[in-house]
Order: structure tokens, then sequence, then C-alpha cells
């Protein structure tokens, strides 16, 4: 998955000041869309238990010892949610729990939010609140030196806005603030088999979305025309939170994509970038293939593009660097006259991203990663080849480490003329 120019239904939505998607001129109308021969394949999926969530901070206080760390902040997102459950919106009031290196967390948030905050809190945990008058983080401050926590490092999550560590320095003077990566990354860089479980449910979602939508692409059809129908499938078969990119002809030779009108044109690429997430876990999965017959320069890119994912999954041995992964691409690459590096025409980007609860994580299958592959760790596979001017071929799969080395959540394809099989 490559973010920024999405043309999400959301995204699409915003920029038509709230205009429903399917009533946007030259998009296929919901009444177009007919997907009763579909059926949720979802049904079974098991969410995240107690007993997970229990083991995930018991993980996270083994971690806290071993790197010296008396507690972590977390506020809401999807580290929230990863170990408390609690689902909640960012805001100028604070939410966020601490978790201390030993006993139960603690759940911090305004007096008038604390029912609603229950409702999603999944662990046992102690919650303390503030008035609209008070400072959150003298709350905060308060948990800690009853526990007697207050002179031990405190982790903050990589994602906390600043006005938490700068609001607990002088709630607390002298608090030695440090990053909670060691603890966090630690814990959510790993899946369990439950997660696994949910992602592989997401990721044959898109799949089945994707060979649901492939034979209704007709020409003169548009991005948004596109992404309709497979966010259509993709609901039904009971994936949530759907995104689709989108590109046509010379777009795809732009990794996110281009503003510029586009249609789908015989004998040019159609570059499809799609996932959703099931019980909050993720699915990432692209695919490139030509709208009517795929000329001999555009067979020998797709070709090249799908020995680079080979080559990258045979690169993700347990124990290398993540980084190797992306060197062994950009050496391949680079033998054909790609590149050299990140020059076009190449690959411009890295090879892969984490993956999991968010559609990226760390870390990264990029150059100088030093971060070693382990077991439960997930990734996107996406050495694309982008052409300026031209097109582009992205075909992007997500793996994950086993004890005995990579498994794909999706196989990738053996042909453009088959790119669903």
């Amino acid at each position: 998955m490559l973010h920024p120019l999405r043309l999400s239904r959301r995204t699409l939505i915003r920029a038509a000041g709230a205009v429903p998607l399917l009533a946007l001129p030259g998009v296929l109308r919901a009444a177009d869309i007919h997907v009763s021969d579909l059926k949720d394949i979802t049904t079974g999926a098991q969410p995240i238990g107690p007993g997970e969530r229990k083991a995930r901070i018991a993980r996270a206080q083994a971690l806290m010892q071993a790197n010296g760390i008396g507690a972590v902040l977390i506020e809401p997102g999807s580290s929230l949610i990863y170990f408390t459950g609690v689902r909640w919106s960012r805001s100028e009031r604070l939410t966020c729990v601490v978790l201390p290196v030993e006993g139960e967390p603690c759940i911090v948030t305004p007096f008038f939010e604390e029912p609603s905050v229950r409702e999603s809190l999944a662990i046992p945990a102690e919650v303390r609140v503030w008035q609209e008058d008070q400072d959150p983080l003298k709350v905060v401050a308060g948990f800690l030196k009853d526990r007697k926590l207050a002179t031990k490092p405190v982790g903050i999550e990589e994602t906390n806005r600043y006005f938490i560590v700068d609001g607990l320095q002088r709630a607390l003077p002298g608090a030695r603030i440090v990053s909670a990566n060691p603890v966090v990354r630690g814990c959510r860089m790993i899946k369990t088999a439950p997660e696994l479980a949910l992602m592989q449910l997401a990721t044959d979602v898109t799949i089945a979305a994707y060979r649901w939508t492939y034979p209704r692409i007709t020409a003169g059809m548009t991005p948004q025309d596109i992404a309709a129908l497979m966010s259509a499938a993709t609901r039904k078969l009971g994936g949530s939170n759907e995104w689709n990119l989108i590109l046509l002809g010379e777009a795809a030779a732009y990794p996110h994509g281009s503003g510029k009108p586009q249609k789908v044109v015989p004998g040019e690429v159609v570059l499809m970038d799609c996932g959703c997430s099931v019980q909050g876990y993720q699915s990432d999965v692209s695919r490139s293939f030509v709208f009517g017959i795929a000329n001999a320069e555009q067979r020998k890119v797709w070709d090249v593009v799908a020995r680079g994912q080979q080559i990258a999954l045979e690169a993700a041995k347990l124990g290398a660097p993540a980084g190797s992964v992306d060197d062994a691409v950009r050496g391949y690459y680079t033998s054909l006259g790609y590149g050299p590096d990140y020059k076009l025409p190449g690959l411009s980007h890295r090879t892969g991203h984490g993956i999991g609860m968010d559609g990226h994580e760390p870390v990264n299958l990029v150059r100088g990663e030093k971060t070693r592959l382990a077991p439960g760790m997930c990734f996107s596979n996406e050495p694309g080849i982008y052409i300026p001017g031209n097109f582009g071929i992205r075909l992007e799969d997500c793996f994950h480490m086993t004890e005995t080395g990579p498994k794909w959540f999706s196989v990738p394809p053996k042909s453009i003329d088959r790119p669903f099989e």
C-alpha cells in the first residue's frame, strides 16, 4: 500500500463536499452495482479475546522490566486499542492509558467521558478522571506517584502528541521521558495466531473482491467507477474501512497517482492497490494488468516485477536485517538497467512496509533497516517498477514470518493475462 492520493470513498466524499460518492458525475450509481451473488465470508472471525489482551499486557511489562522503563503512556489510536480495547478519538481533551511495569493499567479520561470509555474497555484497569478545569497530566503524575514510579523512566508511544510530553514534564518535574518503542514495537511487531487469522481473513476478502470486480471493468470507466465496484464487493464480503487506489494508463507510473482525468483505455495498464480491515486488522494487495492485449514492454516489466516479488520473499530469511530484502530486489533491478538506487525508471520506493492493525507499521523493508526478521513479523512485498510518462507496474502481496521462513497471505499471480488466478 502506498498512502497519500488514494481515491478512497471517504476521500472522494470529502473532496466533493460530502456529496455521496455514487452521486458524483460519471460515477456508477449505487443502483447499478448488484452484489447479491456475494456473501459475507467473515462470519466466523474470532475477535481478540481477554486472554490475548492479558498476554499483551504481560509481554509489555516484561519488556519494560528488560528496558528499565517504569511506565508507558499511550493516547488514542491503534496501540490503545491493541492493549486495552478502548476505541477513542484524539482531541484536545486527553484520554490515555498508563501501563505500569507492575499491576493493573490506569485509564485517564475526562469525567463526563468515563461511561463511554468504559464501553470498549476490555481489560481490568483503574480509571481516573479529570474535570474540565483540571490538568489531566497531573492526574497521570498522581498515578505514577501512587505506584512509586515517579522516578522511573516514562515511555512515550511514538505517535503521541507533544503537548502530552510537555504537560507531563511540567506535572512531574525531573521525569525522564524515553521512547516506548522497545515496548510497544516489541509487542505489536510480533503477531500472534489470532492476529494472523484476522489478517488472513481480510486478505481473503480483498482477493475475493478483486475477482468479482475484474470482469466488470469496462472501457471508459473512471478510477471512481472501479473503486465503487471494489468497495461494494468488499463490504458485502464482510470487510470494513475499505480503501482503493486505482491508477489508469500513465497515472500508474506515479506510485501515488495523478489528479488528471483517467479512463480505462484498451491496451493501457490498470493498477489497483486495495485493502480493508476485519476486526481491526488490515489487508493490502495490489494488482496490475492491461485492459485488452498487453504489448511486449508491458509484459516484460510485469514479468520483472513478478520476479522481484519472488526475490524479496527468498531474501526474507529469519535473522536477516529487514533492509537486506530491499537490497536484494534493488540489486536485481539494477542488473537489468533500472535505477540505480531509487532513480527512475525503476523502483522509487521501499520494497515493503510492516502491516497489522495499521496499514503501515514499523518496520519497513528498506535500505539500512537493521531490525532482524523474526517469526510473527508481517510485511507487504511490493517492488514496483515505474516508467514516468509511460506506465508503471506494481504487484503487492503480504507475507508473515514463520518458524520456517516467510509465508504468503495471498499468492502472487503468475501472468499479466491472468492477474487474479
